[in-house]
């Protein structure tokens, strides 16, 4: 159960991750985005505990994404699945995300929310995964990036099922540092 703490003169951040019933307990102060969280830990099925508190919204929701992310990806198990493809229906908005969770960090979409869409470059950053995003359908905002967090949460969940063998031809990839 991975837990993160990220400190700096803008934020204090702690997050803790484990999968699980997709039970959440999020208090950042920003009330959307805690419920965004809680939808993510919920399609996900991850226990995700988040408190944070920042000087700006903007500062806050990034280092929760940096947060999020790099609990994922000491979450995931070297014989994870890996990947996920979801696309998700929410009143106007018909939202898709596809998901690499192999270590390489990419993320290509646009989400009508400029910080949300910040949000999932600095989570996929984090978790050293490639998302994709492509919002097919819809004019309500809120509905657009609320489908998105719905979509990558399926994803997340789809991730971590576990196979009991590496899904690579390349098989286990460790990277190290050394001194010399």
């Amino acid at each position: 159960m991975p837990t993160i703490v990220r400190e700096t003169r803008e934020t204090q951040i702690t997050v803790t991750i484990a999968a699980g019933t997709g039970k959440a307990d999020v208090d950042t102060g920003v009330p959307f985005h805690d419920h965004m969280l809680t939808t993510l830990a919920r399609y996900a099925g991850l226990d995700l505990v988040v408190k944070g508190r920042g000087d700006l919204t903007h500062h806050l929701v990034e280092d929760v994404a940096i947060c999020v992310g790099a609990a994922f990806a000491q979450l995931l198990p070297a014989t994870a699945a890996r990947y996920g493809d979801r696309t998700v229906p929410m009143d106007d908005a018909l939202v898709h995300a596809a998901l690499d969770a192999g270590g390489r960090p990419y993320y290509r979409g646009r989400l009508p929310s400029r910080m949300y869409e910040h949000w999932m470059r600095s989570f996929a950053d984090n978790a050293r995964a490639t998302l994709h995003l492509r919002v097919l359908r819809g004019r309500d905002r809120h509905h657009v990036v609320e489908a998105a967090f719905k979509a990558l949460g399926l994803c997340l969940r789809d991730a971590l099922v576990e196979t009991g063998a590496v899904f690579s031809t390349k098989g286990s990839v460790a990277l190290r540092s050394q001194e010399s």
